[in-house]
């Protein structure tokens, strides 16, 4: 595991202050920048007793390759990583959970979308295979803007194993697949589940679609035949907030 990890952006620097302090090792802020936001951090990073250099915006820039730093950057250590035995204590602590499986998603500007969706929506946990997925990177968690440090991005070895052991606890598994017959609208989702996005262009994996409970579908009115996948999921994961609600 990395020693260290570089966190940017003003959402995720407030998001890691106020939850996890210990983690940030030293902040670099972009010298001459008078921002309320920024002031803010600066003052809580103080009340922790981290260290803050003020930098010329080129140092800024190389610590993140040229990424939108909005002013602060932190290097920090390495967050909580979550597994197969942390998604088996969830089922057991919280039966009537609400997941969001992302099955091959490699773009972290996605995954940082979907985290940031899946915390408005009351999400439990958001799960992903280890190999051939994006990975919780900086670029992700200032995209989710403060979600990756509250909704816990659990990496399991075997995707299709993992959502046979949700269903063995009452997990109902709902998959989308534009050769689904079925409407997301049609589809009654107000128990505990896990809805399941596929890879950006491929879809769901061959086995993750055949251990899926039920396969829906978006209707597409328009020429576009798919949407971004961080798109898709915010819709899915409001219409099941939506039905919840109406109950």
């Amino acid at each position: 595991m990395a020693q260290h990890e570089w966190l940017y952006g003003l959402h995720a620097m407030e998001s890691v202050l106020s939850r996890e302090p210990e983690r940030i090792v030293e902040i670099f802020v972009l010298k001459g920048r008078d921002d309320e936001r920024l002031n803010r951090i600066i003052h809580q990073a103080r009340q922790s007793g981290i260290s803050i250099q003020f930098c010329q915006r080129r140092v800024l820039d190389d610590k993140v390759q040229g990424e939108q730093h909005q002013g602060v950057v932190a290097r920090a250590k390495p967050g909580k990583q979550f597994d197969e035995k942390d998604l088996q204590q969830l089922l057991e602590t919280q039966p009537q959970g609400f997941y969001l499986v992302l099955d091959g998603v490699t773009d972290p500007h996605n995954l940082g979308a979907c985290l940031r969706s899946a915390d408005a929506a009351g999400v439990t946990a958001l799960i992903v295979p280890k190999d051939k997925s994006a990975n919780l990177t900086p670029t992700a968690r200032k995209v989710a803007c403060g979600a990756a440090e509250t909704i816990p991005l659990i990496q399991v070895t075997n995707l299709a194993r993992s959502l046979r052991t949700m269903q063995e606890s009452g997990i109902w598994i709902v998959g989308t697949a534009g050769e689904a017959e079925q409407l997301l609208y049609d589809c009654k989702l107000t128990g505990p589940m896990a809805i399941v996005m596929g890879a950006e262009g491929k879809g769901m994996r061959r086995l993750t679609r055949e251990t899926c409970d039920e396969l829906v579908k978006l209707p597409m009115a328009g020429s576009v035949s798919s949407l971004n996948v961080s798109v898709a999921t915010g819709i899915c994961l409001f219409e099941v907030v939506r039905q919840r609600q109406v109950q």
